[in-house]
């Protein structure tokens, strides 16, 4: 294999470093809201493991105070702020009743 070909199977591995999600300091916890909000998406979704990069023991604990928060009315189940952003609004219209004529 030529150099020229060598240069295209590169590795796409990020070399940046990410500092870890949860500090050592941090209690995973249902009051913690500044901590459960990065692990919920835009839509209000729990992010993967994967992504949040996080242990599984950490990944349940995550799950479980989110969804301890949510019981709680502390987080919103579904977040729908990017629908009335666009300025799309919910109208709900009554059926107009049609009246029979008269013979």
């Amino acid at each position: 294999m030529d150099k020229s070909k060598r240069i295209f199977l590169k590795s796409k591995r990020s070399f940046r470093r990410r500092l870890p999600p949860i500090q050592s300091g941090d209690r995973i916890d249902y009051k913690n809201m500044s901590l459960i909000s990065r692990f919920i998406s835009e839509q209000g979704k729990i992010l993967p493991r994967r992504v949040n990069r996080l242990a599984l023991k950490q990944q349940r604990l995550i799950t479980i105070a989110i969804k301890q928060a949510r019981i709680l009315s502390l987080l919103p189940f579904l977040n729908n702020e990017k629908q009335f952003e666009k300025g799309e609004s919910i109208t709900r219209t009554t059926p107009t009743v049609l009246k029979k004529k008269k013979k």
